[in-house]
């Protein structure tokens, strides 16, 4: 009996010394734009939430190391995407800006479409005067190569 009681105690001390993880917290942007306004971006460090607003045409871009995700909510675009930058440089790391996009392919983009560009892929918007286009962008890194 004497030494049931310390075994019991040491079995309650070991079921308490593993606390359980803690869970993310869970991020909800009401009616599709974030609570800190629609210029506001979450990071959630592999993957990002922003909400974009174009009112007249891009510049083309090249995200390198991530993938991206777009959910268009209003409005609608051409879609330029894949071919060569135009006059293309480097902004950050990873990140290429240029004036426009060479050779690629056009697209009409409207509501309720969605598009997922694989890292590495030139695109850009162009909208005629007047038009506008609201999408939801999900950023993505992308996973290195596994060697093997």
């Amino acid at each position: 009996m004497m030494l049931l009681a310390p075994l019991l105690l040491i079995a309650a001390a070991m079921g308490q010394a593993v606390a359980p993880a803690p869970k993310p917290d869970v991020v909800i942007w009401p009616h599709g734009v974030s609570p800190l306004g629609i210029k506001h971006k979450d990071n959630f460090g592999n993957h990002g939430l922003s909400i974009t607003v174009h009112d007249k045409s891009g510049i083309a871009e090249v995200h390198q190391a991530t993938a991206d995700i777009m959910i268009v909510q209003s409005g609608e675009a051409t879609l330029v995407y894949g071919g060569e930058v135009i006059d293309a440089h480097t902004t950050s790391p990873n990140e290429v800006r240029g004036t426009g996009i060479r050779n690629g392919t056009s697209v009409h983009i409207v509501a309720g479409d969605v598009i997922h560009f694989p890292a590495g892929m030139p695109h850009q918007w162009l909208l005629e005067p007047g038009k506008q286009i609201t999408y939801l962008a999900v950023h993505v890194e992308e996973p290195t190569a596994v060697k093997p």
